[in-house]
């Protein structure tokens, strides 16, 4: 008699498999659909509770003994460190910087002009305009001799720095106002900016010239 004609034996109902290999169907039977179980590999089920283990061992040196930073705290520390960095490069730019320095020795500099206009070209042009005349008047003009918000080097200087001062109105009509540059650039290339709107207003800064 050919073994495939052979009638197969019909596997055991059970709750689960108990030894490797045994395969049992599941007491429970919904609409003709039965359920099998066998004994699962000794390395899966390894791998399971090692997973669980060091889910509960990564929680309670994480969140609860405190033990790793989380993110936010590494974020935090860093921006905490970005910040206090700036703080001091602007401190010791400021402790070299005045109006005449910046007036008699970085206007008079062909190559922080350039990198000053290098900057301006790239982030005050849109509002100040190619000639600093604000054609479009989505910012003031730097070349009609008038200065809003002082006419000294270092007010410029603050301006660029910290922005439109809080009180101010902004360009009409969308009331824009002029960012903190400060947040983007160093002390040093916001004082290249100055040099380089200063090079280009020379007879409004006659008065630092000596």
């Amino acid at each position: 008699m050919n073994p495939e004609n052979e009638p197969q034996e019909e596997p055991r109902r059970a709750a689960f498999a108990t030894k490797k290999g045994e395969i049992v169907i599941r007491p429970h039977e919904y609409d003709g659909i039965q359920e099998y179980d066998q004994k699962l590999p000794n390395w899966w089920l390894l791998t399971f509770f090692g997973a669980i283990l060091f889910y509960l061992a990564y929680w309670l040196v994480y969140y609860q003994a405190g033990w790793i930073k989380t993110d936010t705290e590494k974020v935090t520390a860093a921006i905490t460190d970005i910040q206090n960095q700036k703080k001091k490069a602007l401190e010791e730019t400021l402790a070299t910087l005045d109006d005449q320095t910046l007036v008699q020795e970085w206007a008079n500099n062909p190559e922080i002009v350039a990198s000053g206009q290098q900057i301006y070209s790239t982030v005050c042009i849109g509002c100040h305009g190619p000639d600093l005349d604000a054609p479009l008047k989505l910012g003031l003009s730097l070349v009609d001799g008038e200065w809003k918000y002082g006419n000294r080097p270092m007010d410029i200087f603050k301006l660029i720095n910290e922005g439109s001062p809080a009180d101010s109105t902004g360009m009409a009509p969308t009331g824009a106002k002029m960012v903190p540059w400060g947040a983007t650039y160093s002390p040093k290339q916001i004082a290249e900016m100055v040099a380089f709107i200063i090079s280009k207003n020379p007879d409004d800064f006659k008065e630092f010239q000596n």
